[in-house]
């Protein structure tokens, strides 16, 4: 037999592969009160997760800001497309739509703004990959309703898609429904608007919030089939390959216990029903939810691709003696002691994407697409030749290492349609809502203080990235 991989003509990318990168709302438009926006979320979250959330808007939040690309998306967009830019994945921020979440009638003007985004990316030939909901819930139905704890969200997330299909249907044709929706397992207040602490969170409780998320997204998958036939609609989830610290049985069940958090989300968005695994968690654990016969139809309808994030690997095992998390580690987990770690302690590890991506083509045969990897770093702006940039070679590596294990997944025989990656412009982290912490190819003039004066500089990165587009990945090292 031979070894010989039989790799695309168009070389070891697939020809249409969609280069490109991501960004979210509210961490790079700013005017958070702008244009008939509502606060959401995120404008009582001046520090991420690091703190708890405060009553209302406080000056400290970089978000305000963020780095304008609300007024500066043009700009943005021409350096996108400088780039070679096949897609860009965006979100809309549901509170610029419906202010409060519960109205029966959206905001023209936050309408008319994602028209004008729409308009510059089709002016450059990009096509554009919208996120619904990307940990922005409006704070009305956040502490009013108690978030998706509230059975009453559904009807409202499906105005909001209705409202957005109707208005963008003809010019998106790839629609994500939730941001990393496993991670309201660990975050519930900014991934599902919930506002209860963790800690006072009960089991059921939860996972009564999950199942509305997933009910609402099945619902929008259904109606987006209604309105664009055409249109493709995609989960989004957090991966995280988890590996057994060592080799003993009992390291490699608590791994697979781990990984079944994950997995959960996808089985259902895939196959259209809970699995037997998590319902024996529920049983075990004593969760008991409400789930109606609707709902177990409406689960039937199920997404056309998987997409998803992926940053970094974790372990488990079942000794009580090494159950220390990692530093960065926000899903759980223990450090890999063979693995380097970035400046934020996320373990860098390429070859876990190659076995993420071979691992849910063969679970769930959907095709795949990577819309969020990148590498946060603390990057310093200096002057080559009487110009400003970053000599980011660390960024370049961690690129390229990574979409050297993407082609390996290729000629595995996994379908991916794309690749974005995550922050291609500077922007506002999620976790800690700091600017210190870079992903861009693209670097903005602003920093942790809120100074700066929001200049944009091409980084070494932008023009390898560039070259990487040209070549469909040819070039990779």
């Amino acid at each position: 037999m031979s070894n010989t991989v039989t790799r695309p003509a168009t070389g070891p990318f697939p020809e249409g592969f969609l280069w490109g990168g991501a960004t979210a709302a509210n961490q790079v438009e700013g005017a958070y009160a702008e244009g008939g926006k509502g606060l959401s979320i995120q404008d009582v979250m001046p520090h991420g997760i690091t703190t708890p959330p405060t009553e209302g808007p406080t000056p400290d939040n970089l978000k305000q800001i963020a780095v304008d690309s609300y007024h500066r998306y043009v700009e943005d967009i021409a350096l996108f497309a400088e780039m070679g830019f096949k897609v860009y994945r965006f979100s809309i921020a549901w509170s610029r739509i419906f202010p409060r979440g519960d109205e029966t009638e959206p905001n023209e003007e936050g309408l008319a703004y994602y028209d004008r985004v729409l308009d510059e990316l089709e002016k450059h030939g990009i096509e554009p990959l919208v996120t619904i909901s990307h940990y922005e819930t409006p704070l009305h139905l956040a502490r009013q309703y108690g978030g998706w704890t509230n059975r009453e969200l559904i009807g409202f997330y499906e105005r909001y898609a209705r409202v957005l299909f109707e208005r963008f249907g003809s010019r998106v044709k790839h629609w994500l429904t939730f941001n990393e929706i496993n991670s309201v397992i660990h975050e519930p207040f900014m991934s599902g608007g919930i506002p209860t602490p963790r800690e006072d969170l009960t089991d059921s409780d939860l996972y009564q919030a999950i199942h509305h998320e997933l009910v609402a997204s099945a619902r929008v998958t259904r109606l987006a089939r209604e309105i664009m036939p055409e249109a493709k609609v995609g989960c989004m989830i957090l991966a995280l390959p988890v590996y057994p610290l060592t080799p003993a049985p009992a390291d490699v069940v608590k791994a697979m216990d781990t990984a079944h958090a994950s997995y959960a989300f996808g089985d259902i968005h895939c196959r259209g029903e809970y699995p037997g695994y998590l319902l024996r968690f529920f049983r075990d654990n004593g969760i008991e939810l409400e789930i109606t016969d609707q709902d177990r139809e409406d689960l039937r309808n199920t997404v056309d691709f998987v997409s998803f994030s992926y940053y970094m690997s974790i372990c488990e095992t079942a000794d009580p003696d090494h159950q220390v998390q990692g530093p960065g580690n926000i899903m759980g987990g223990v450090p890999n002691p063979t693995l380097e770690a970035s400046e934020w302690g996320w373990q860098i590890d390429p070859q876990g994407l190659r076995v993420v991506l071979n691992d849910y083509w063969e679970r769930w045969q959907k095709p795949l697409f990577i819309v969020e990897n990148g590498l946060g770093a603390k990057d310093r702006l200096v002057e080559v030749d009487g110009v400003k940039t970053v000599e980011d070679d660390y960024r370049i590596r961690y690129l390229n290492d990574h979409l050297v294990q993407v082609r390996e997944a290729i000629a595995d025989g996994a379908q991916v349609l794309g690749y974005t990656t995550w922050g291609c412009i500077d922007i506002v982290s999620a976790s800690t809502a700091q600017l210190s912490k870079r992903y861009g190819f693209i670097y903005v003039d602003r920093n942790d203080d809120g100074s700066g004066t929001l200049e944009r500089y091409r980084k070494k990165s932008f023009g390898w990235y560039r070259d990487v587009i040209a070549a469909n990945g040819a070039n990779l090292a």
